[in-house]
C-alpha cells in the first residue's frame, strides 16, 4: 500500500487550516461574518454546522428563513440552535456581513443568489444552480461586476479523493485520458421522490450534478452530450430515478450514472478515470477508497496497482468553506472558476435531458 505523506493529504484537502487554528496569529485574524439564507436544501445543515465549526474562519451573525412553519420547526434543530433568526432584508443589511451560504430549495437557490449578488457579498450556493443557465449566469456576471467570489457546493471538490485524481490527470501521471466512469445512486422515500421529481433530469439533476463537476474539471466541456432517463415506478410518480448520461470528446467518452434506486447505494458510488499510463478508482467516495494504477512509478507511488491510504477528512464540508475563507482574504485565487462553474451546469441540464436556453 503506498502511503501518501499526511502533510501533502492535508494540504490537498485544506484541513491543515483547521489544525493551524490553536495559532496566536491565526487567532489575531478578524473572522469572516457570514449569514445563511434558507434551511430547506438537503445539505443546509451541514453547511451552517461547518461553519458554526469553524469558529476561527467563520463568525455566523445569522440566518433568514422566509417559511415560518419551517423557521418554528428549524429553531429546534442543533444546527440552528441559539441562532439569531431574521428576515432576508435584515440579514443582506447587516452591518460588516462579507458573505452568504444560500440553502434554499433548489427552485429558490438562483433568485435568492442573485439579491445577495447585487447586495455586493461573496456567497456560498448550493447545488444544482437552477433550471436556468441564463439566470446563473446572470448570477455569475453580476458577482464578477462586483468582484465577489460565488462558490458552488459541489462537495466531492475537496474529497481527499479527488483532490489527488485531479493532481494525477493534472501532472500527466495518466498520460492521456480516454475513458472516465462515474455512479453516485442510493434510495429515497415517496416524500423525496415527489419533491425530486419537480425538475426533468430527477436523479442525475440531483445527485449526478456531484460528478458532473468532477467530470468536467477532469475532461473540460464535452462536445456532445447525450442523456437516457428511465423511470422504473412510473405508476407511482413521474420521477426520473434511473438515469444515464453520456459525455462525448475528441479522444475520450464519460459515463455519468445516478439512480434513486440503489439499496445501500452509498458504499458502490465511484469516479473512475483512465489514461494511457495509469487509471485511478474510487471507490467509494465517502469515506473515501482509491486504487492507483500507474505504467511507472511517480512521485512516491510505485508501479502498478496500489491502494493509497488517504487521510480521513475532518468533515464533509469543511474543505471547501477553509477554502472559501482564504479566498475572501485574499489568500489565493479559486480553484474552480466562474466558467468552470457555467460549463458544469450546462452539461447538467444536457445531461438531464432539460433545456439550455
Amino acid at each position: 500500500m503506498a502511503q501518501l505523506k499526511r502533510r501533502e493529504i492535508l494540504a490537498m484537502t485544506g484541513t491543515i487550516a483547521v489544525i493551524a487554528t490553536g495559532g496566536a496569529a491565526k487567532a489575531a485574524r478578524p473572522k469572516i461574518k457570514v449569514g445563511q439564507i434558507g434551511t430547506s436544501h438537503a445539505h443546509a445543515s451541514g453547511k451552517m454546522s461547518t461553519m458554526r465549526k469553524l469558529s476561527n474562519e467563520y463568525e455566523v451573525v445569522g440566518i433568514a428563513e422566509p417559511d415560518a412553519a419551517r423557521r418554528k420547526a428549524m429553531e429546534k434543530h442543533r444546527a440552528y440552535r441559539d441562532l439569531k433568526w431574521m428576515t432576508e432584508e435584515q440579514l443582506l443589511n447587516t452591518k460588516g456581513l462579507q458573505a452568504v451560504a444560500v440553502e434554499t430549495d433548489v427552485k429558490n437557490l438562483v433568485p435568492t443568489a442573485m439579491r445577495v449578488a447585487k447586495a455586493g457579498l461573496h456567497m456560498h450556493l448550493d447545488k444544482p444552480a437552477g433550471a436556468s443557465l441564463p439566470a446563473f449566469k446572470a448570477v455569475l456576471d453580476e458577482m464578477a461586476r462586483r468582484k465577489r467570489v460565488l462558490q458552488m457546493g459541489y462537495m466531492l471538490r475537496y474529497n481527499p479523493a479527488f483532490q489527488l485524481c485531479y493532481r494525477a490527470v493534472r501532472e500527466g501521471w495518466l498520460g492521456e485520458v480516454f475513458e472516465l466512469h462515474t455512479v453516485m445512486s442510493k434510495t429515497v422515500n415517496s416524500a423525496s421522490r415527489k419533491k425530486i421529481a419537480v425538475f426533468l433530469g430527477g436523479s442525475m439533476f440531483e445527485l449526478g450534478c456531484h460528478i458532473i463537476d468532477s467530470a468536467v474539471y477532469v475532461l473540460g466541456k464535452p462536445t456532445k452530450v447525450t442523456a437516457h432517463l428511465r423511470k422504473t415506478k412510473a405508476e407511482q410518480d413521474n420521477l426520473a430515478d434511473n438515469c444515464l448520461a453520456v459525455l462525448e470528446y475528441p479522444k475520450a467518452t464519460a459515463t455519468i450514472r445516478s439512480a434513486l434506486v440503489e439499496y445501500d447505494g452509498f458504499k458502490r458510488r465511484q469516479f473512475v478515470v483512465c489514461g494511457d499510463q495509469g487509471t485511478v478508482d474510487i471507490r467509494p467516495m465517502e469515506p473515501p477508497k482509491m486504487l492507483l494504477a500507474l505504467s511507472k512509478a511517480r512521485d512516491g507511488f510505485k508501479k502498478g496497482y496500489q491502494e493509497v491510504a488517504l487521510t480521513r477528512s475532518v468533515g464533509r464540508y469543511d474543505g471547501e468553506f477553509i477554502d472559501l475563507a482564504k479566498i475572501i482574504r485574499g489568500e489565493k485565487q479559486p480553484d474552480f472558476s466562474a466558467a468552470h462553474d457555467l460549463a458544469v451546469h450546462e452539461t447538467i441540464l444536457r445531461a438531464s435531458g432539460m433545456p439550455v436556453n
